[in-house]
């Protein structure tokens, strides 16, 4: 009785609930029996994000490149999203079980990854930044931003440590400081490449999972301020073009990019120009098939195109939520929390920035973008949540693992 006094107030013979109570309701409401359910559509809804950023970049390349340049772009762009299917069924196939003994190993093996991309030969600085780790000094052909499986690797460890500490996760010394300086060595290597976003990200997956896994909230939400807040102010203060970027934000500096950015996201009207009608790429605007392909969607496919992919996204947040609140193992709900988290986050900061409600700043838009990395890594993170879904469906169903509806 007392809890639904807390939860609920009668207004009128009508029933308000709190924010506590709705959140409550809310849960009742995503929660399935079988997760495979969910996990099934959540699935789905990432295939079709890949095809329309398939899509997206082929139109961008269709007029950005010609002949030899243009196939290859195609094969290139055909061959990633091959590659994050083959991995996200490799990663359902495993779950984050799969790789939890490995974990401290991949750890050490991510902070390695981060000093390595200030030395040489590994070193690769792009526009200033050192965020690319580039493996061709040892014959292997292969660059990517290690900071990216950095932050899955960190959700990973912080649900483990969050299981394996048990009751002592609520005690600050010994459950959350720990685990506290392991994301605050990694999130300031990442914020020195520098990238304040990625760092940024990294950090709030990092204390998301702690706070659902245990960790008392004031530690947790006060070093989340604190250390955030801070970072940004003295950003703001004393490296330039992050100053600049404040600037561009509120107003009071002026970027032909940014400006650009927004005249192409509010061109294309209720239906757009049309697939490959796109002109502000060849007006000198840059990023438009990587970190503004918002804008892209919104020149070439209008207001309709842009309530697609919102209403996609949109999904992908839905259903993982039922998929994490229906896995029974705590390890398994932990990891694919965070997992998840990690992805739609990053699709909300990416949507922000383009539609100028955040501060320029270059973030893909995963399973859209252009860019490997983000794409190889966004399909990992959902392939493992997908194979806790199976795990927990197994554990269900032992009988008749291909039972897919129950």
């Amino acid at each position: 009785m007392a809890r639904t006094q807390t939860r609920t107030a009668r207004v009128g013979g009508g029933e308000q609930l709190t924010i506590t109570g709705f959140v409550e309701d809310l849960a009742k409401k995503a929660e399935v029996h079988d997760p495979l359910r969910p996990a099934t559509r959540l699935f789905l809804v990432c295939l079709a994000l890949m095809g329309i950023g398939f899509l997206l970049q082929i139109s961008h390349a269709a007029t950005t490149q010609s002949g030899p340049r243009f196939m290859a772009e195609v094969q290139s762009q055909a061959l990633f999203r091959l590659s994050a299917i083959a991995v996200m069924l490799v990663a359902f196939r495993l779950g984050p079980s799969g790789i939890r003994r490995f974990l401290p190993h991949l750890v050490v093996l991510s902070l390695i990854a981060l000093l390595c991309v200030f030395i040489e030969p590994f070193r690769a600085p792009r526009n200033g930044a050192y965020r690319w780790l580039d493996l061709h000094a040892i014959k292997v052909p292969l660059a990517f931003q290690p900071s990216e499986i950095v932050r899955l690797v960190l959700v990973l460890w912080v649900a483990d440590r969050c299981v394996k500490l048990g009751s002592l996760v609520y005690d600050l010394r010994r459950g959350v400081l720990p685990m506290l300086s392991v994301a605050l060595v990694l999130f300031f290597l990442v914020l020195i490449e520098t990238d304040l976003g990625g760092s940024m990200l990294l950090l709030i997956c990092a204390l998301s999972t702690m706070w659902v896994g245990g960790a008392r909230l004031l530690p947790v939400g006060a070093s989340l301020v604190a250390i955030g807040g801070g970072v940004i102010t003295a950003a703001s203060v004393f490296v330039p073009y992050m100053r600049d970027r404040i600037g561009m934000w509120m107003g009071h500096v002026q970027n032909d990019q940014v400006t650009q950015t927004l005249n192409a996201l509010t061109s294309g009207g209720a239906a757009g120009a049309g697939f490959t009608h796109g002109a502000f790429r060849n007006d000198g605007v840059p990023y438009l098939q990587s970190d503004y392909v918002f804008a892209l969607i919104g020149e070439e496919f209008g207001l309709l195109g842009m309530w697609l992919v919102l209403t996609l996204l949109v999904c992908f947040l839905w259903f993982s939520l039922r998929l994490v609140l229906s896995l029974r193992e705590r390890f398994e709900a932990l990891a694919s929390f965070g997992l998840l988290v990690s992805v739609g986050l990053q699709a909300m900061v990416h949507v922000q920035v383009v539609s100028g409600l955040a501060p320029p700043k270059g973030m893909t838009l995963p399973f859209l973008s252009d860019g490997g990395t983000s794409l190889i890594v966004s399909a990992l993170a959902v392939g493992l949540a997908l194979g806790a879904a199976r795990k927990t469906h197994q554990d269900l169903y032992p009988c008749n693992p291909s039972n897919v509806t129950g």
